[in-house]
């Protein structure tokens, strides 16, 4: 039985991961802050809670976290735990560089000092690539973040890389692009539009205000993506991976296929700040810009290449956009009419 530290266990990656592994038989530690305790909701939803050793652990704290590796003696330690929200990184950027930059460094040290044997897994972001040079992106496109959040990502991810190269330590850092799923938290858009839509046709809100309608992103099935995380683990070499489906969907797009599964019928129409979609069976405003959640620097359009994964690894995207929207509108509308939110 291998032993695996899953940091951010509480969070959407973190929960997918934990159920994979525990079906692949692993005994599975998850490191978490002691306020993230309460935030155990996923966990439970899927049914692991009590399957999972839980242990307070702070990625701020070198002791902390030198002592909960060295109690756990893992075999894998993937590094899911980050200040992930991009919109909250330019409020409070020491902080995201502090969690997302420093925290891995902390722990690759903390590895190397307890001998190295413990294979690392870094979790690399596509906001990286940011102002991207060419597309699609794959493992060789030169990086352009352009957030605190991406630029704390990137030193990560070549911290993991020096780790590699300068003593040996199996690191690999997997490039995900966006991974979403019912699990995905509020704060972040994919859920945003599920859970507004679906509290509207409810008749619990009445208008979903986003910021960018033509940002484009690479939207996968998070369940997916970390089965893509395994296999970069069990690799024979540690390296680096594009995990994406090679699809690419626009804000707009992604909310037509919400509204569509909630049996919206939606016209956009307006442009810039004052585009806005009505529902053609109500004749209602459904959806506004609200420029107040435009990002001072934007990202436009990231879609990723998988080949190389697909070739190395035998992986690949399963879940299309359109089924992601729906699985997504379909979960928070029966939250909704339940009343059991959470997230």
């Amino acid at each position: 039985m291998k032993t695996a530290l899953v940091t951010g266990i509480s969070g959407q990656d973190g929960a997918y991961l934990a159920r994979l592994l525990l079906e692949k038989g692993y005994a599975v530690h998850g490191a978490r802050r002691r306020s993230a305790s309460a935030n155990g909701w996923r966990l439970a939803e899927m049914g692991i809670a009590r399957d999972i050793a839980c242990h307070d652990f702070e990625i701020l704290e070198p002791s902390n976290m030198h002592d909960v590796l060295q109690k756990v003696a893992p075999d894998e330690v993937y590094n899911l735990a980050a200040q992930s929200f991009v919109a909250a990184s330019f409020a409070q950027p020491v902080f995201t560089a502090e969690v997302d930059a420093v925290g891995p460094l902390r722990m690759l040290e903390s590895i190397r000092r307890l001998g190295g044997t413990a294979k690392f897994y870094q979790a690399s972001s596509s906001e990286m690539f940011g102002k991207a040079h060419e597309s699609p992106q794959t493992e060789r496109t030169p990086f352009y973040p352009r957030s605190p959040y991406g630029a704390a990502k990137l030193f990560a991810h070549w911290a993991t890389v020096n780790y590699r190269e300068s003593y040996g330590i199996f690191g690999a850092s997997g490039i995900l692009f966006n991974h979403e799923s019912p699990l995905r938290g509020q704060e972040f858009v994919t859920r945003k539009i599920a859970l507004t839509l679906a509290r509207i046709r409810a008749g619990q809100a009445d208008v979903l205000e986003l910021g960018n309608l033509n940002a484009a992103r690479d939207w996968g099935f998070a369940g997916d993506f970390v089965d893509g995380i395994w296999r970069i683990m069990q690799h024979s070499t540690p390296e680096t991976f594009v995990l994406a489906t090679g699809r690419t969907a626009t804000v707009r797009d992604f909310a037509m296929s919400v509204a569509e599964a909630l049996d919206f019928r939606l016209a956009f129409e307006g442009e810039g700040e004052d585009e806005r979609a009505i529902d053609r069976k109500s004749g209602r405003i459904v959806i506004r810009v609200n420029p107040a959640y435009y990002r001072p620097a934007e990202v436009d359009h990231l879609t990723g290449a998988p080949e190389k994964a697909r070739r190395l690894l035998g992986w690949e995207a399963k879940t299309s956009q359109a089924e992601l929207a729906a699985m997504m509108a379909r979960a928070d509308y029966d939250r909704v009419r339940q009343n059991r939110l959470f997230g």
